[in-house]
């Protein structure tokens, strides 16, 4: 991961905007807080765990410490808008696997800035040997798979009924991947 931390940070222009991109680290845990309390509440329905949770997100970034999770996270104007995570599990039968979460503030979300984030992640992937992307979602979520669509994600699996959200609601789970082997340069950019 030495190569790709040592590009951090970095500005990238979308749509005549500059979002400095970095790695997230422990003294983040405030603006993690206050992006997940700005995001809207259908973006909060699907999220896999609660990040506007102080103690949630302090066992988020604890597993950046146990270096199960990497996260590149950008700001526009100082603050957090979008972040993309890789995170990795430790059963030994699926470490060749890391899953892919991506979640960007609405005001942004047309800037391109999710495909920009998933790039970081895929360059992530491969430099610490993972070898399939996995990318998880609700049925209902038609913008996530239609990006990860767009930037070759596959699906694997549709599970019924495998995902509950906070009202107790069941709904369908999607399951995407992307072989990292076939990475080529600039792909997911």
């Amino acid at each position: 991961m030495n190569d790709m931390a040592n590009e951090y940070p970095r500005t990238v222009h979308l749509k005549g905007k500059p979002f400095e991109f970095r790695l997230l680290g422990q003294d983040d845990r405030d603006e993690m807080l206050a992006f997940a309390r700005a995001l809207p509440e259908e973006d909060l329905r699907f999220l896999r765990v609660d990040l506007t949770d102080p103690k949630v997100v302090d066992d988020w970034l604890e597993g950046i410490n146990a270096g199960l999770r990497i996260a590149v996270v950008a700001h526009l104007d100082g603050r957090l808008v979008g972040y993309g995570s890789l995170n990795r599990r430790e059963s030994s039968w699926m470490r060749h696997l890391g899953e892919i979460r991506i979640m960007v503030l609405p005001e942004v979300r047309q800037a391109g800035l999710g495909g920009h984030l998933a790039h970081d992640v895929f360059q992530l992937a491969q430099q610490i040997g993972l070898t399939k992307i996995v990318a998880q979602m609700a049925r209902e979520q038609r913008g996530a798979r239609q990006m990860f669509h767009k930037l070759g994600f596959s699906i694997e699996a549709l599970l019924a009924d495998w995902v509950i959200d906070p009202t107790d609601a069941t709904h369908d789970l999607i399951l995407m991947s992307y072989d990292v082997t076939g990475l080529e340069a600039g792909a997911g950019a």
